[in-house]
């Protein structure tokens, strides 16, 4: 088939990898967001998917919006077979969606109907899933709602952060969208709709998602740590400026200190929560870099009693 690959960040370009190595279909363009601004300098910068797609050659449509009339028009030259999807970042009209053949084909990074929405990955480690996956399917106006080709699942290890959680299942997943492709175009592959029960959704975690209450249960607070890890970071308050939290883990054995309470010892840092301790392992102070928690609690000098999230 001919394809129009779209994605943005480089959670995507594993997936455009897996088309352009499979030699059986052809990516004819990408459709990526604008460039951005970032760096100190702030200066413009090429999506992840823009550099893949122009180190291979490939044509690379950027649209402010995907509605843009010059958009849609030279969508309409290239005449794609389908459109593989992966994390673009845009809302696509139904102008779009009516010009390839085999319409767009999402992967979505959940076994839906589960997690339905923009961060499917940081719910499912916050919800405390044992078992996630990814899934393509055919993209309706709805979010996320559109009938199923395949999925692949992915076990979720107790010390995954996002991050680690979405490296795995983008690999896993771009082979699993080159399958779909090949199920498409071969017709051996067919849609199915979602299950109406099981449906939940993962919104957009924001930065006030992310700030610890430490009179949550421990469990709760190492899941947030890790669904929020690398973004948009947890984080708690330590005399009054921001403090955050890259990695903590759970200490059963220690229940005597309240919410919030830290203990410091000579090479650990324990904190109170609304079951059992945590102890932190790797924080950062705002205007520093990541530390060790021992030693940025030997440089702050923490004073007994002293307590996080005021």
């Amino acid at each position: 088939m001919k394809l129009v690959f779209a994605g943005t960040p480089e959670v995507a370009v594993p997936a455009l990898d897996a088309l352009i190595a499979s030699g059986r279909h052809e990516v004819a363009a990408v459709v990526t967001r604008p460039d951005a601004p970032a760096g100190r300098g702030r200066r413009l910068v090429a999506s992840p998917v823009a550099e893949r797609a122009e180190e291979a050659g490939i044509e690379v449509l950027k649209p402010l919006k995907p509605r843009d009339p010059e958009f849609l028009e030279r969508l309409t030259e290239i005449g794609p077979d389908c459109c593989p999807v992966v994390a673009y970042g845009a809302l696509l009209p139904r102008a779009a969606l009516d010009i390839p053949a085999h319409g767009w084909v999402n992967l979505h990074f959940s076994l839906l109907p589960a997690w339905r929405g923009a961060a499917p990955v940081q719910h499912s480690i916050m919800a405390g899933d044992e078992i996630t996956g990814a899934s393509t399917f055919l993209i309706e106006e709805g979010l996320d709602s559109g009938p199923v080709y395949g999925t692949v699942t992915e076990v979720i290890r107790p010390t995954d952060t996002s991050g680690d959680l979405l490296t795995r299942l983008a690999f896993a997943g771009a082979g699993l969208l080159a399958a779909t492709m090949d199920g498409i175009e071969d017709g051996t592959l067919k849609a199915l709709p979602q299950p109406a029960e099981g449906i939940t959704v993962a919104p957009k975690i924001t930065v006030e998602d992310a700030q610890i209450d430490w009179a949550a249960p421990a469990l709760r607070v190492d899941r947030v740590v890790r669904g929020c890890t690398p973004a948009p970071g947890a984080w708690t308050t330590f005399r009054g400026e921001r403090l955050k939290l890259i990695q903590v883990t759970p200490v059963p054995e220690r229940t005597d200190l309240a919410p919030g309470r830290m203990a410091v010892g000579k090479n650990s840092v324990h904190v109170g929560t609304g079951s059992y301790a945590v102890e932190l392992l790797w924080v950062q102070a705002q205007g520093k870099k990541p530390m060790r928690a021992a030693d940025w609690a030997r440089g702050v000098r923490i004073a007994e009693n002293e307590t996080l999230g005021g």
